[in-house]
């Protein structure tokens, strides 16, 4: 990683240190769901049935399933953009230490960004055509950590360096349709990043990539997790992604969650036949590889 890069993923924390704390208390989560029911106010009914889980500093939790088994309404409820009919019924959401329960819109505003930002499956459709990429972020870190013009800029291409484009400059003054997928994925992750927030949701973010571009991106994510503390919530029906890169993993199936433990226990000895199933259907797509090399990690002490 650039200076420059690793200059950017420190001022994540202007925050200044951390609180000393006893070592041997867990640390407090960033994220934190209990019980979560979400239902469909237009057709009467739970669509996401008791889900929970503790996000902590520096974590990634994995939550795998079926299209339609709750994983990205779970995600939007943590973020506060359920669509309009559908509204969390029960349980419990905060966002490190807060509960959202009753936000205003205009604390909601000051969370997304600062403290929880997003990235979704189709950049293009978070992106502004006709502006240039430069601008785009620039407004983000402009509204959210007030910087003048020349000062944003810097710090814009300090993101476009971050998340490892070749040539920040050009991209810059490039707009989103010259651009390859990887590279809005890039794009869109430096504007999730650059107001410096504690947790970073990733909704099926390299669904649309061919393999090697998944593999960089995936790199990216862990990179910005190690070097910034970011602790991650990452959407995926690819459980070689999972493997890959989460501590824990959620597996979701018709709203609720089947299974849920450390993300190699579950992959090495899973407990629901549905499990199973999602195991045997992914290992022709290289989830054997992940598995083995993590077994070898293990192994090794690392």
């Amino acid at each position: 990683m650039t200076p420059a890069s690793e200059k950017l993923l420190t001022r994540t924390e202007e925050a200044g240190p951390p609180a000393r704390k006893d070592p041997r208390s867990a640390p407090t989560p960033l994220l934190s769901l209990r019980g979560v029911h979400i239902g469909d106010r237009g057709e009467g009914r739970e669509i996401v049935r008791g889900v929970s889980f503790d996000l902590t500093p520096g974590k990634v939790v994995g939550i795998v399933g079926e299209s339609g088994s709750g994983k990205t309404l779970t995600c939007r409820a943590a973020l506060g953009i359920l669509p309009a009919h559908f509204d969390v019924t029960s349980g419990t959401i905060e966002i490190d230490g807060t509960d959202l329960t009753g936000l205003t819109p205009a604390r909601w505003t000051a969370l997304r960004g600062t403290t929880i930002g997003a990235v979704f499956q189709d950049p293009a459709s978070y992106l502004n055509p006709s502006l240039r990429i430069g601008k785009q972020i620039a407004e983000v870190v402009r509204v959210k950590k007030g910087l003048g013009r020349r000062e944003a800029r810097g710090r814009v291409l300090d993101l476009l360096r971050a998340v490892r484009l070749r040539d920040p400059e050009l991209v810059h003054d490039q707009y989103p349709y010259e651009l390859s997928g990887g590279m809005l994925q890039r794009v869109l992750i430096a504007a999730a990043i650059a107001a410096g927030p504690r947790i970073l949701i990733a909704d099926e973010a390299t669904t649309a990539l061919d393999v090697t571009v998944q593999a960089e991106i995936l790199d990216l994510l862990a990179d910005l997790r190690d070097r910034a503390g970011l602790a991650l919530v990452v959407v995926a029906h690819d459980l070689a992604v999972v493997a890959q890169l989460c501590d824990e993993v959620l597996v979701m199936r018709q709203g609720e969650v089947v299974e849920q433990g450390p993300t190699r226990s579950v992959l090495d000895q899973p407990r629901h036949e549905y499990t199973r199933l999602l195991i045997d259907e992914h290992e022709q797509y290289g989830l054997e590889r992940f598995r083995t090399r993590e077994n070898r990690i293990v192994g090794e002490g690392r």
